[in-house]
């Protein structure tokens, strides 16, 4: 069983290898730990216990007063990027590194950073080398995507693995609605058409609709409403990420994040509680419209409870890199659990000049045929 070492100063955690004492990482796809110099391996303690059944809601009230047990909070060293404003935690003794979402060079600030500890995680399930392939295979489906660009990121540097910061939340919703029910129904005009010169009657179906007053109620247990606490990731990139699998989260324990960086949040616990509340709004206004029924809806106030709100902090793997390519920086993340990609869209000029001089020779020649045919 591996004992880690820990710094009370800033919560960092090592872990000797128990044959040659250097520092071991988490085996992606396993519960172990493993020493990249000698190659011993060693189970993560509690390892078996994974699953999301075991995680602990907290309550949400006592997260937004700030009233959380010390046992809920912990102190990380971090560095801001000064490009894209990721919080970026440092592990060991490192104090300089670069960015893993845009490759800016940052240095750890001189102070600790208080953050509410995760609750769970999900650990790594793709290999470096599996993320690599898939970002080369997302590259080579890319149309007019430069060839060097592919080549360079097949074998150019390695990916970072990180952690991402979310908060998840959990709410019962009782919902009163009022509104008003469309029921189509169709009415037969006559119309004037023109056919073949000449002017016909015609009989057309306009489609109309009945509308009435509508008002009820509806209610809904949300579990686990996903809310990225970061703004280092475009949304477009964590929409195109998903889905995640929460049923594999696994008890948070330090173990799982050696050799890998985690990214502190950001985005504070009250506003993460309101993007998750709008998240939630959408699918309640989508339950309001299929109670009205009818084939439209018209949806005039909706005034709902929330009870029994509790949240998680929780860490979700990402591999990340970062090129630079001709003098232009290129970003791709990778789902480290799916193998999902997104990235910078990458464009070459000289794959499109090509293809729009081809298409240009194609309708050419199919002018020239035409004009061929008519002599």
């Amino acid at each position: 069983m591996p004992v880690p070492i820990t710094s009370r100063s800033t919560s960092e955690h090592h872990y000797p290898c128990e044959s040659c004492g250097a520092d071991l990482r988490f085996a992606p796809g396993q519960d172990q730990l493993v020493c990249d110099y000698c190659g011993h391996q060693q189970t993560i303690p509690q390892a078996l216990g994974r699953g999301a059944s075991g995680l602990r809601e907290i309550d949400l009230a006592t997260g937004l007063a700030a009233r959380l047990p010390e046992a809920e909070m912990e102190s990380h060293r971090t560095a801001k990027c000064p490009n894209c404003a990721a919080e970026i935690a440092f592990q060991g003794a490192n104090h300089a590194s670069e960015c893993p979402f845009c490759a800016t060079p940052v240095v750890v600030d001189t102070g600790l950073t208080r953050l509410i500890k995760p609750q769970g995680l999900v650990p790594f399930t793709l290999t470096e080398a599996e993320a690599r392939k898939a970002v080369g295979q997302w590259l080579g489906s890319l149309w007019f995507a430069p060839n060097g660009l592919v080549q360079y990121a097949r074998r150019g540097r390695k990916m970072t693995g990180i952690y991402a910061p979310f908060w998840t939340f959990d709410a019962d919703t009782h919902s009163s609605y009022s509104g008003e029910r469309g029921d189509a129904y169709y009415v037969s005009r006559q119309v004037q058409v023109r056919v073949n010169g000449k002017m016909q009657t015609r009989t057309k179906q306009e489609r109309r609709i009945r509308w009435s007053p509508a008002s009820g109620r509806v209610a809904r247990v949300f579990d686990d409403v996903l809310i990225y606490a970061s703004r280092s990731l475009p949304p477009a990139y964590l929409h195109a990420l998903q889905p995640w699998d929460l049923s594999v989260l696994t008890a948070y324990r330090p173990d799982y994040l050696a050799g890998f960086e985690a990214e502190g949040y950001t985005v504070e616990l009250a506003q993460g509680h309101a993007e998750g509340r709008a998240e939630m709004a959408k699918v309640i206004a989508s339950d309001v419209r299929r109670d009205i029924g009818g084939d439209e809806q018209r949806i005039h106030s909706i005034d709902t409870a929330f009870s029994e709100e509790t949240f998680k902090h929780i860490l979700l793997p990402i591999w990340t890199a970062a090129y630079k390519y001709r003098n232009k920086s290129y970003r791709f993340v990778v789902n480290a659990q799916t193998g999902e990609v997104r990235g910078d869209r990458p464009w070459s000029a000289w794959k499109i000049a090509f293809a729009v001089l081809a298409a240009a020779v194609v309708i050419g020649l199919g002018i020239w045929i035409g004009n061929l045919q008519q002599y």
